[in-house]
């Protein structure tokens, strides 16, 4: 009874009480799920524009140095834990250098909305941001390597060749429009990969998200929220798969339901 009754408020958007912060839990959550959305989003944007350019040069001239130091890159990003590399990051960049906060999302003492607001928080966000990105690099250059060294040697590549088209546009009208078909299909994936890793990022950076509130409140057994979350990353999760979907119905014109 007591599940089918959370079912039937959550329905309209009542997650209950918390009983560590006694507020509603809709109210709770709404202060953080900006702060987690921007994190994931600059996560994703610096993740595609360093795994990219990545995977296209291992790809197009691989087995050369740069091929082997970039393949080095990501044997050293699958070996390395998330929470081992972003206290790393925090120690050397926070700490050591000084060039970033360690903690927080924004300066305290800041009008909201003011450019000294937004840049506080832009400075607060790069660092969580770039751990997690480097991270979640390794399998999208991976996978871009992988096929664009397997579609260079199909015969309609070879064909193209030997019609006397120039290497660029083998490259960009061929080899890499094919080869982004598995990354649009992967885009799903990286998003239920980013649920995972905000939860570790904003509890090592003390960054106030949804991820942060989500350990503390499994430590102080908070069950109305952490039931509401485990719903909003489970929706998160199925929503990305459905957006993987679509991208990818948009790139490959072949899959489309007619």
């Amino acid at each position: 009874m007591q599940y089918w009754d959370w079912i039937r408020n959550a329905a309209v958007g009542d997650f209950g009480q918390s009983f560590r912060f006694k507020m509603p839990v809709t109210d709770l959550i709404g202060q953080r799920i900006a702060n987690t959305f921007w994190l994931a989003l600059a996560t994703l944007v610096l993740t595609y524009l360093i795994a990219i350019p990545l995977g296209i040069i291992s790809g197009r001239y691989n087995d050369t140095w740069s091929d082997r130091l970039i393949t080095g890159y990501t044997y050293l990003g699958f070996a390395a834990p998330l929470f081992i590399f972003a206290l790393v990051m925090v120690w050397v960049f926070g700490f050591h250098f000084g060039w970033f906060p360690t903690g927080g999302s924004v300066a305290p003492g800041l009008t909201p909305g003011t450019f000294d607001y937004v840049v506080s928080k832009i400075h607060h966000l790069l660092l969580p941001a770039l751990s997690m990105a480097l991270i979640s690099t390794v399998s999208t250059v991976q996978y871009l390597r992988s096929e664009i060294i397997d579609i260079k040697h199909k015969e309609f590549v070879l064909t193209a060749r030997a019609k006397g088209a120039s290497e660029s546009r083998i490259y960009n009208r061929h080899i890499l429009r094919n080869s982004l078909l598995p990354i649009a299909a992967f885009f799903g994936y990286e998003i239920t990969g980013l649920i995972g890793g905000t939860i570790f990022i904003e509890s090592i950076f003390s960054y106030p998200g949804m991820g942060q509130l989500f350990l503390n409140s499994i430590s102080l057994r908070d069950f109305s929220v952490v039931t509401a979350l485990v719903l909003l990353y489970g929706i998160a999760t199925i929503l990305g798969s459905l957006l993987s979907d679509i991208i990818l119905g948009l790139v490959d014109p072949r899959i489309r339901i007619k």
